[in-house]
């Protein structure tokens, strides 16, 4: 049997350093022994809320194009979020858990969503403390006084950086697109595609006949398909 490893580290200091990386590696190269081989290996670097996954559409893609099973350490590494899980159930590839075997998709499901429920009891007391916080009179981020400059300087380097990350989605999904388009489907219908195969829009959303247009004209290609 082959399988198609997908890794995710949250952090670029993960990333970079290893960390947990090695363990992820470890428990599907245990998961895998006497069973079959790894063919292929995917590593993200991104927070588990963000649906956004270039590196987990290659795998996807890899995954559905030989036919091999779409093999994690965790299930939490993929995301606490039950309606992504659900959509990656039904892309067509058979997806498996190191941590657990002999995971059916009913479990899947069930795993997913208690991810989820600890996910937002973890947000719900951030958000609590930090109301009682202010209640309190204690000066929160960017009300502290003398940190407007810093503000600024901030939101020039987000928009850099989310200006970076639409470029860098757009060169991962430009394959996909052309790869659909080469068999003569028009922009609606390789935005219908894009969504069956679960790829996001680089703000985590569905695909349309516009978006796909604009992605393709901040790629600089040149229009040349049907609505």
């Amino acid at each position: 049997m082959h399988y198609v490893a997908y890794l995710r580290v949250s952090t670029d200091r993960q990333g970079k350093s290893g960390l947990g990386l090695e363990a992820q590696r470890k428990a599907v190269a245990d998961h895998v022994a006497g069973k079959g081989e790894i063919t292929a290996e995917y590593v993200e670097v991104e927070s588990g809320k963000k649906n956004d996954r270039p590196q987990l559409a290659r795998a996807l893609a890899e995954a559905r194009r030989i036919g091999a099973v779409l093999l994690i350490a965790k299930l939490d590494r993929l995301a606490r979020n039950v309606a992504f899980i659900a959509n990656l159930l039904e892309a067509g590839v058979e997806i498996a858990a190191a941590d657990m075997p002999e995971a059916n998709r009913f479990l899947l499901h069930v795993m997913a969503a208690v991810a989820e429920h600890e996910g937002r009891a973890i947000s719900d007391r951030t958000r609590a403390a930090l109301a009682a916080a202010k209640a309190r009179g204690v000066a929160l981020g960017w009300s502290m006084p003398g940190r407007a400059g810093e503000q600024h300087q901030a939101a020039r380097k987000g928009a850099a950086r989310n200006a970076l990350k639409a470029d860098q989605h757009a060169a991962n999904v430009m394959p996909m697109v052309w790869q659909i388009a080469g068999r003569g489907a028009s922009l609606r219908q390789i935005a219908t595609e894009l969504n069956e195969r679960g790829i996001k829009t680089a703000r985590g959303g569905l695909w349309h006949a516009g978006t796909v247009r604009n992605i393709m004209a901040r790629q600089g290609e040149i229009e040349v398909i049907a609505a």
